[in-house]
């Protein structure tokens, strides 16, 4: 790692002319007699290699060698709303208690707000080692700045060699800065996490477009970072508390903050398709919006929820919120029905441990069926009316 430093005494117009025809990515920005590089730097070198002598040099910042033991415990950060965690953080710690078997660690939990205890408490029952608690009336709203000075604060005191964030709204803004702040990088929707015996954390995530899954290792940096979406991984099942609650001082934390909540909105929730107990999933097999009319009996009887694949997004037929997929939601319901759908590996990983899964196609290469429970190879035109009519038989 490294970056590109310029000597701006030996900076002209002239010499600046030179270094922006050189660039090939258009990096260097020349104003009021400053030379300055911008993101669209790619580190090629070319600057310091085929620029004017001396203006350009590359500065190596190689981070020294970690010790891999002074970095101990799987930290979990509990999101919370109005002082209701997110069903996530409960998945991430049931990941975080399998990992720590393998490495032998404890696992903590970072919970953040004003008048959390409750919280704290809950964490504890699902066999959390340790909670650190900072409360405060400056909590009460999320506020990524404040509380990544408290991220930044816990680190510096208690060096954990994991720290994992929930895939939501909250974590994927909240998580890139805490990583900046403790200058270590971050494994963005993760869909897999696993961890070697020496704590390298494994982090699977989908990549060029969903068409590979990436594995990444950090074996040079701590803490390891990483944000898992929700409903990939299961709550462990409470137990008798084992764990105890530290209730951090907060006195040695910055609350300046330059964010200000003027005014707050909230909107009627929508309902998720990540929580449903059965649904109804439709693919490309229907041809056209109307046809979906057909399935309204059968989600009826079942109390449903329909959901789709991406192609019908990109249709117009459906909310963004109903795709299932790694682009779209991950689900486990007790029950799913696919109709008429391809069966994309993107897709399949996002719903592939559901209870309960029955497909219906009339391709019988259908690669759903080799993970379904029940597999009907059929015209959904022909199958789903007779469905239907034996619906209103019982």
């Amino acid at each position: 790692m490294g970056y590109i430093k310029i000597n701006q005494d030996k900076v002209n117009k002239e010499v600046a002319e030179q270094l922006k025809k050189l660039c090939p990515f258009n990096a260097f920005e020349y104003e009021d007699a400053y030379l300055s590089i911008n993101a669209a730097c790619k580190l090629c070198k070319m600057c310091v290699k085929k620029g004017p002598l001396g203006v350009c040099e590359f500065v190596e910042t190689r981070k020294k060698t970690i010790e891999r033991t002074d970095y101990q415990g799987i930290t979990v950060y509990i999101q919370q709303k109005h002082n209701k965690a997110h069903p996530v953080s409960w998945e991430l710690v049931g990941k975080a208690l399998e990992l720590a078997k393998k490495t032998n660690e404890e696992v903590f939990a970072i919970v953040i707000g004003d008048d959390v205890t409750k919280i704290a408490e809950e964490a504890l029952e699902y066999g959390v080692n340790k909670v650190f608690v900072y409360q405060d009336k400056a909590f009460g709203e999320f506020n990524t700045e404040l509380y990544a000075n408290v991220i930044e604060r816990f680190y510096e005191e208690y060096q954990v060699n994991v720290i994992l964030f929930g895939g939501t709204a909250e974590g994927r803004s909240f998580a890139p800065k805490v990583a900046a702040r403790l200058r270590t990088g971050l494994t963005a929707d993760c869909t897999v996490l696993d961890i070697k015996e020496n704590g390298d954390l494994i982090q699977i995530r989908p990549a060029f477009g969903v068409n590979i899954m990436a594995k990444i290792i950090t074996p040079k940096y701590r803490p390891q970072m990483a944000t898992i979406r929700y409903k990939m991984f299961d709550a462990p099942k409470k137990i008798a508390p084992i764990g105890k609650i530290i209730n951090k001082e907060i006195k040695n934390i910055s609350l300046e903050t330059k964010i200000k909540i003027i005014n707050e909105k909230r909107f009627q929730e929508a309902k998720d398709i990540s929580d449903a107990e059965v649904i109804i999933a439709c693919g490309r097999g229907f041809k056209k919006e109307k046809d979906l009319e057909l399935i309204e009996p059968l989600v009826n009887r079942l109390n449903a929820e329909i959901a789709c694949t991406r192609p019908l997004i990109e249709k117009g037929w459906f909310d963004a919120k109903k795709q299932i997929g790694l682009s779209g939601r991950t689900v486990k319901p007790k029950i799913i029905i696919n109709l008429g759908i391809s069966g994309s590996v993107q897709y399949i990983e996002g719903m592939k441990d559901s209870e309960l899964i029955i497909s219906i196609n009339k391709d019988l290469n259908n690669k759903l069926f080799d993970i379904s429970h029940y597999a009907i190879q059929a015209d959904i035109y022909e199958i789903i009316p007779r469905i239907n009519q034996v619906l209103e038989n019982i």
